[in-house]
């Protein structure tokens, strides 16, 4: 399997998506309801690139919801920070209008906002498979942090019917998610 050939086909297809805003806020809608019940109050996400779902307006609504529930129990946002070094990601609060600047790979970050330990985080996906695995940018950032956080947060894939993959083999390295939401619902686990 040419991983860096998928990539690049699943990525172009998905920037080419004819109703790619209106499945975008299909996922929206299957993200909120399957936060409902979940008991996390600090979560991680990413910034969307590549024609990537964005999963921040659902999660600002998250929280305002449930500090409007429970003005005691503040909930968190938290958008990644790369470590160059060791290749992982750490989290840093996030909110809207909060100040950004660009990561090594010019990606938008937030700037000089506190160090937070989500235990759920919201992954990008590429493309997906069966067993929770995910086809992403090939740089295991996400892999090397999810095999080095203690505890483990929960992962949840987020992605497009279009990246479904029934054949992917992963890799060595690869870890699975917990969870795998696109447009349609939960497609893993099964």
């Amino acid at each position: 399997m040419d991983k860096a050939a998928l990539r690049r086909a699943l990525i172009a297809e998905r920037m080419n998506l004819p109703d790619r805003l209106l499945r975008a806020e299909h996922l929206r809608q299957v993200m909120r309801i399957w936060l409902v019940n979940r008991p996390d109050t600090v979560i991680g996400a990413y910034w969307p690139i590549k024609g990537e779902f964005d999963p921040l307006p659902a999660l600002h609504r998250w929280k305002e919801d449930g500090e409007l529930l429970d003005e005691l129990q503040l909930r968190r946002i938290g958008l990644p920070v790369v470590d160059k070094q060791n290749k992982t990601l750490s989290f840093h609060s996030w909110h809207p209008g909060c100040p950004m600047e660009e990561d090594a790979y010019g990606i938008p970050k937030p700037k000089d906002t506190e160090a937070i330990v989500p235990t759920l985080i919201f992954v990008p996906c590429v493309g997906y498979a069966p067993g929770g695995y995910r086809l992403g940018y090939g740089g295991g950032f996400y892999d090397r942090t999810l095999a080095t956080l203690r505890p483990r947060p929960f992962a949840v894939g987020l992605g497009f019917t279009h990246g479904y993959l029934d054949d992917f083999e992963p890799g060595e390295f690869d870890l699975p998610l917990d969870t795998i939401l696109n447009d349609n619902g939960v497609v893993w686990p099964i």
